[in-house]
């Protein structure tokens, strides 16, 4: 025990010792109150006479003596404290359990909420009056509407105590758990799922374990059980189920869809699976879901996209869309890979909204990762940073943070382009290798973003052999989605940058075919530059120009960035030394407002190197802020107050306040006043580095 614990243990003592000599001196109906207004707290003080079974007036009485005597605050109010405990420590267990089962019945019987009697009867050693689970389930549905999912576990497990054979409040335990406790959701569905459950009861605990499986990592076992439990719906439900029965099926369909899609070992069983059921209308929640898990496989098959599209789009257009759902997520990525980044942005948004209202941590951290990954395709890392660095911290402090890896893999994909490689290498590290290789998702992005960490680190041999192992993943998996992990673009360019551009024409080539199929601007333009990196002369040139001409059209700004670099070093080798300068000062200008910083710092190297000027890169602190942290920081220094700011943006005051105080930090300043100057000469600092706004003397 350290110093501190033991002073605040021994000053409890202390109070605890004198209050009960005060209460000694005094009348015993005084010592009732106090006991009284201990047990019920501040929003009992109604009730403190019954309690403690004194008139009104003597109740007043006390106070006065308790008040004058110092053991509760003027208002006569004991809330929890060194005092309330104090004032109870002489009591032995029966007896304050007795006094608090009193309260919860008088608390109950006043009408007051269901949340204020369950609080008491969490403290009873047993629930054993009729009256009081069906008070605990009430209160678990107010915890739960109100985003308190642990607290309406504790009132559920205390039913649980007295119907422990209970189906209903295994699976409502469970639901509530799914998000904070996904491992301890899973054993309680496990449970509930008994051979003596009727085959619609089972259907429905299947497909809240399978979504539940995902994050305690039990895919095997989800899939296993909600195609036995499809089988047996087949049988039972015959070739033409009612409404209900076929909503039912659905559901449990696209549920099977989400988990298979995961895995490395069951993704192509899923999709051959997928390919002989019916294309849902979307008119359903279960519908919804199962449109947008044929999205994402489709969306795999590698294109055109437009079916994929049509899929997601039609399921997130739907009125009978749930939020706290992977219809959203799905669509979200589906909508990424077609380079309709704010649509997908949009949908992560919903989910998050939902998350954060509902304390769905693992949900809330997942799509903060997917949100991470967007937005650092499209060259915001600051945001992609923020929204990364949450996602880990949020994850890191739960009971299931090694089972979560998109996090990690995330925040190290922005640290590389932040040319911090060796801080995203030690992240990638400690993740384990059972959660990370499982999956289609994790496995070949760790080895992609392991793969540029170390080719950044200047290791090109080991980075090219963990590109292949990506592509290989990959194939085994049949994933042939070109902008989802583009190994084949990375491999070329270190085969080139090795002298081995012969070698690197077949990765190109790969690229090619599957981006001709996709067809979107990104994945041609990383095609193109993977071609022009691997062709050498005129026509590499041409390449990489085509290149430059497809990411502008894109939404990709850092991969814009690293083919006006390759362009610039290109038109450099051939002698066109002003042509060069032009594009290798746009890519440093533009990975400098990407904070893309590694990227930026090679661009200006090689553009001094070619007779160009260019300041030295440093992050500008504008660099730094968010994107809603730059709103903020704009319309403070404008003028704008805090109230007036959290209005327009539909966000709260103290939310606007932690964004000002994060603001200040990173611009190291002190007040609102300064707010305005800094972000002035930031603006003009950052745009001299960017080569906006050239320097004296001019910049050739």
């Amino acid at each position: 025990m350290g110093g501190a614990d033991r002073i605040a243990e021994t000053a409890g003592r202390v109070l605890a010792g004198w209050a009960r000599e005060l209460l000694d001196r005094q009348p015993s109906w005084i010592g009732e109150v106090a006991r009284a207004v201990a047990v019920l707290g501040e929003r009992g003080a109604d009730h403190v006479g019954p309690l403690a079974g004194v008139p009104a007036d003597a109740v007043e009485d006390a106070r006065k003596v308790l008040c004058e005597a110092g053991l509760v605050p003027s208002d006569g109010r004991l809330a929890e404290g060194a005092a309330r405990a104090a004032v109870l420590a002489p009591l032995d267990a029966h007896v304050l359990s007795g006094l608090h089962a009193r309260a919860a019945l008088l608390l109950s019987d006043a009408g007051r909420p269901a949340e204020e009697v369950a609080d008491h009867l969490l403290r009873l050693p047993s629930i054993d009056e009729p009256w009081m689970p069906g008070v605990l389930l009430e209160a678990a549905a107010c915890a739960e509407e109100r985003g308190a999912p642990e607290t309406a576990a504790r009132y559920l497990y205390r039913v649980l105590e007295v119907d422990p054979d209970s189906i209903d409040i295994r699976v409502r335990l469970a639901r509530v758990l799914a998000d904070t406790d996904p491992p301890e959701a899973v054993g309680l569905l496990r449970e509930a799922l008994a051979p003596s459950v009727d085959v619609r009861t089972r259907a429905r605990i299947a497909a809240q374990f399978g979504t539940t499986g995902l994050a305690a990592r039990e895919c095997s076992v989800a899939l296993k059980i909600l195609e036995d439990v499809l089988d047996a719906l087949d049988a039972e439900l015959g070739p033409d189920p009612a409404p209900a029965d076929r909503e039912l099926r659905t559901l449990v369909e696209a549920v099977f869809l989400i988990v298979g899609s995961h895995g490395r070992s069951t993704i192509v069983a899923t999709r051959k699976r997928a390919a002989t059921m019916v294309l849902p209308e979307g008119d359903t929640p279960a519908q919804c879901q199962k449109l947008a898990a044929m999205g994402i496989l489709t969306a795999f098959d590698g294109g055109p996209p437009e079916p994929a599209l049509q899929q997601v789009l039609r399921a997130t257009a739907s009125p009978q869309l749930r939020l706290k759902s992977w219809t959203l997520i799905n669509s979200a990525l589906v909508l990424g890979f077609a380079d309709r980044t704010e649509e997908a942005l949009h949908s992560l948004d919903r989910v998050l909204r939902h998350g954060r209202k509902n304390s769905a941590i693992w949900t809330y951290a997942l799509a903060l990762s997917i949100r991470a990954v967007l937005k650092h395709g499209v060259g915001a890392l600051p945001d992609a940073l923020a929204d990364a660095r949450t996602a880990v911290r949020l994850s890191g402090s739960e009971r299931w943070s090694g089972t979560l890896v998109m996090p990690r893999l995330a925040l190290a994909g922005v640290l590389v382009d932040r040319g911090e490689a060796a801080d995203a290498e030690r992240l990638l590290a400690g993740t384990e290798p059972a959660w990370r290789e499982q999956y289609v998702w994790t496995y070949p992005r760790y080895l992609m973003v392991l793969g540029r960490a170390r080719r950044a680190l200047g290791d090109p041999e080991g980075a090219l052999t963990l590109f292949r192992a990506c592509g290989r993943a990959l194939a085994e998996a049949e994933v042939h989605q070109p902008a989802f992990l583009p190994w084949w673009m990375e491999a070329a360019c270190v085969l080139a940058e090795l002298g081995r551009t012969k070698d690197a024409q077949e990765p190109a080539a790969h690229g090619e075919r599957l981006a001709r199929q996709w067809g979107t601007p990104r994945v041609l333009g990383l095609a193109a530059l993977a071609r022009g990196v691997a062709t050498p002369g005129a026509r590499g040139v041409e390449l990489l120009g085509e290149a430059v001409r497809e990411l502008a059209a894109s939404p990709a700004r850092v991969e814009h960035a690293r083919a006006e670099l390759a362009l610039g070093k290109a038109l450099l080798s051939a002698g066109d030394r002003r042509e060069a300068r032009e594009h290798l000062r746009t890519a440093a200008g533009l990975a400098q407002r990407c904070g893309a910083l590694a990227l930026g710092q090679d661009a200006r190297d090689a553009l001094v190197s070619a007779g160009g000027r260019m300041r030295k890169l440093t992050a500008s602190p504008l660099d730094l802020l968010t994107g809603m942290e730059r709103t903020v920081a704009s319309l403070a220094a404008g003028g704008a107050g805090n109230r007036s700011i959290a209005q327009s943006l539909y966000v709260s005051v103290r939310t606007v306040e932690m964004h000002l105080t994060s603001v200040y930090r990173k611009l190291g300043i002190a007040e609102r006043a300064q707010l305005s100057a800094v972000l002035r000469s930031s603006g003009e600092r950052g745009a001299r580095a960017r080569g906006t706004a050239p320097p004296s003397g001019g910049q050739d």
